[in-house]
């Protein structure tokens, strides 16, 4: 894994997100709020990264069974009766399939990417809940969504972050790197 970014996490833990709601499918932050903190708008290619993560036959398109294996991959199987009703929602044309138009049109209808998705983000790396993110975290999260990745490559992601040189990522770093390539609301 090259570079450790938003929406690749976005990809992998939106589903704990769309699982409260099938309207909700890339955002938990509900829409009487959704005012009071800033949106990030992210950008096609990003999105396109995103999509082709969850679109592991590289079809051009995501299938119920697709979006299934992912919430099997982080630990979340036994939300996969969800998975018609959010299809339901986001699959447009009627298909069955989520293709990338429909997977950007998803994300917009939410506004967006909120401050609250990239906290969220943020603790489920921090698995000790000691408001810093550890290289030895970034492997275990990342390998348990199976990505393969070093323990080195996991300290070079939190040295390229890591701008008080504590080696760790803290809120403020991590909110820095995730909304650095995204435009504010």
């Amino acid at each position: 894994m090259s570079t450790f970014n938003y929406l690749d996490l976005q990809y992998k833990l939106s589903k704990k997100k769309i699982l409260r709601g099938p309207s909700r499918l890339f955002s938990s932050r509900s829409r009487q709020n959704s005012g009071l903190l800033p949106t990030y708008q992210p950008n096609a290619d990003e999105m396109k990264r995103v999509f082709d993560k969850f679109d592991s036959n590289k079809d051009g398109k995501i299938s119920q069974q697709e979006y299934k294996a992912v919430l099997r991959a982080i630990g979340k199987g036994n939300l996969i009766e969800e998975v018609p009703q959010i299809f339901r929602v986001a699959d447009l044309d009627g298909d069955g399939f989520i293709d990338f138009k429909e997977f950007m049109e998803a994300q917009k209808k939410e506004g967006g990417i909120k401050t609250k998705d990239i906290q969220s983000a943020f603790s489920t790396f921090d698995l000790n809940g000691d408001g810093k993110i550890t290289a030895e975290e970034v492997l275990k999260v990342l390998g348990s969504l199976g990505e393969r990745c070093s323990l080195e490559d996991c300290r070079k992601m939190v040295r390229a972050v890591d701008r008080d040189g504590d080696g760790a990522v803290d809120m403020d770093e991590f909110m820095t790197m995730m909304t650095r390539t995204l435009k504010s609301n």
